[in-house]
């Protein structure tokens, strides 16, 4: 599943202006007739609906599974066998059921083109990116956006030519008009934290927008993202962009990832864009209000700054939607130890949040679903650690307690939500103008390994959180 650019969107609707006195103001185009005539599911029933038919598939799935909780209790404990299982088969199916279901029901407002388009600073954080800067000062120069564009290259302390090779591309670069381009460096190291906080001081515009410094935003994908922001529902105060894979032609675990990004994690951030709660607007592309950042003290010093700055605007009532058609498309670690330290930081960042946010679990919106929905990712990934994966073990010596033909029960689900979200992904990717190529190495890899390879380093970042090990950013 290689992507493939074949084309940039080049048609826009030509800009008509609204003004009011002497300031234009942004104005939402019309809806087009067929979207108000088509019927509509109020959200919170959809809700209901979705909650309910993930709860009838775990019911189902209990029935169906007594017999092995019988046959691993025989063996071992009924609670050990009843806590197996339970984080094995029933968990993982109430979520999946709950995917499938909210993604059949998903019907977003369309976006919308603005009248007049605001101004808007991007932020793109920088440590040792020497090899990829130009590439996303380049994607920046071509945005084709209708607005004033202010961005910041905030040099982290970089040990190689990150600050030279930024210059050098600001200087013979042809940037659109109306966009100003200029390197803030920062020579001492600080963390991506404290130069983003003093990139947002120095903006000049009210949207903020963060861009890794290894990223490349397709053409129209400033554009959209804005008006992503100003379709959604006016508390909407953060859009997550869609982050695709850039190097996945490199090797197996790129590839492996480009069906992670394109399938688990588009899914997952639509599905919690559905219900007013993305729970990480990730560095690596994603729009902010000035004015929430600065109520909630902008990005706070730890490894998961973006998931802790999100959960922070999620606990002040603020929603966090979700851009499927804004697309930045980023490197991914390479190597086995890089992508280890990626996911460990992700889980240090995911415990972080809870450190600094608990109170989102008892706040009465959809979106507290998914915060409690993070909390069973620990004993998941445990148990799928400490149990399953030795169980997998047993198996292939014949001894089917933990890994056996009950397993298998939920491949037609699996088989039907991947199915789904794929086509979901290809009309969006069809739209985009972009195409997905075959890449079967990388689909067996993710279908069949990944998780062996994810879940124990997700453990692994649990538990250097909780026993103070010493942090690092260590990779993006």
């Amino acid at each position: 599943m290689d992507i493939q650019a074949s084309k940039e969107a080049e048609s826009y609707t030509e800009e008509i202006s609204v003004e009011a006195g002497d300031v234009a103001l942004p104005q939402l185009a019309p809806e087009p007739p067929e979207q108000r005539k088509r019927f509509y599911l109020p959200l919170k029933y959809k809700f209901i609906l979705t909650c309910l038919l993930a709860c009838a598939w775990t019911a189902f799935s209990v029935w169906l599974s007594l017999n092995w909780v019988r046959d691993l209790a025989s063996v071992t404990t009924m609670a050990f066998a009843v806590i197996a299982i339970t984080f094995i088969a029933y968990v993982p199916g109430f979520m999946n059921a709950f995917l499938l279901s909210s993604l059949l029901f998903d019907r977003k407002p369309s976006r919308r083109m603005l009248g007049t388009y605001p101004g808007v600073t991007i932020l793109v954080a920088a440590y040792n990116e020497a090899a990829a800067i130009r590439d996303t000062l380049t994607s920046l120069a071509r945005q084709e956006y209708p607005g004033l564009l202010e961005v910041f290259v905030l040099n982290d302390g970089s040990k190689d030519e990150t600050v030279a090779l930024a210059n050098a591309a600001i200087d013979e670069l042809e940037f659109p008009e109306g966009m100003t381009v200029r390197v803030l460096d920062f020579e001492v190291n600080r963390g991506k934290s404290a130069v983003l906080n003093d990139g947002l001081a120095a903006a000049s515009h009210d949207l903020i927008v963060t861009i890794d410094g290894d990223s490349w935003v397709k053409r129209d994908g400033l554009r959209k993202i804005v008006e992503r922001l100003h379709s959604d529902p006016p508390d909407t105060q953060a859009i997550a962009g869609a982050v695709m894979v850039r190097n996945s032609r490199r090797n197996l675990i790129c590839k492996a990832q480009e069906w992670d990004y394109f399938h688990g994690i588009a899914s997952i951030k639509r599905m919690q864009g559905m219900y007013h709660g993305t729970l990480v607007a990730q560095g690596a592309f994603s729009i902010y209000r000035r004015k929430s950042l600065e109520q909630v003290g902008g990005w706070p010093e730890c490894v998961g700054e973006d998931i802790v700055l999100s959960w922070a605007l999620l606990k002040r009532g603020y929603r966090i939607g979700y851009a499927d058609d804004a697309l930045v498309f980023t490197n991914v670690p390479d190597t086995i130890r890089q992508f280890a330290l990626q996911r460990k930081r992700w889980s240090r960042g995911l415990m972080e949040a809870f450190k600094a946010h608990w109170q989102l679990l008892f706040q009465r919106r959809m979106s507290t679903l998914f915060i409690w929905w993070n909390v069973c990712f620990l004993p998941l990934d445990l148990v799928y650690t400490l149990v399953f994966i030795p169980g997998l073990v047993l198996a292939l010596f014949g001894y089917f307690y933990i890994a056996g033909p009950l397993t298998i029960a939920v491949l037609p689900l699996t088989i039907l939500w991947n199915g789904i979200i794929f086509r979901i992904q290809s009309r969006v990717y069809r739209r985009e103008g972009l195409k997905v190529r075959r890449n079967r190495g990388g689909f067996f890899f993710y279908a069949l390994a990944y998780s062996l390879l994810m879940q124990p380093v997700c453990v692994w970042g649990y538990v250097a959180e909780l026993i103070g090990l010493r942090k690092a950013w260590d990779t993006k």
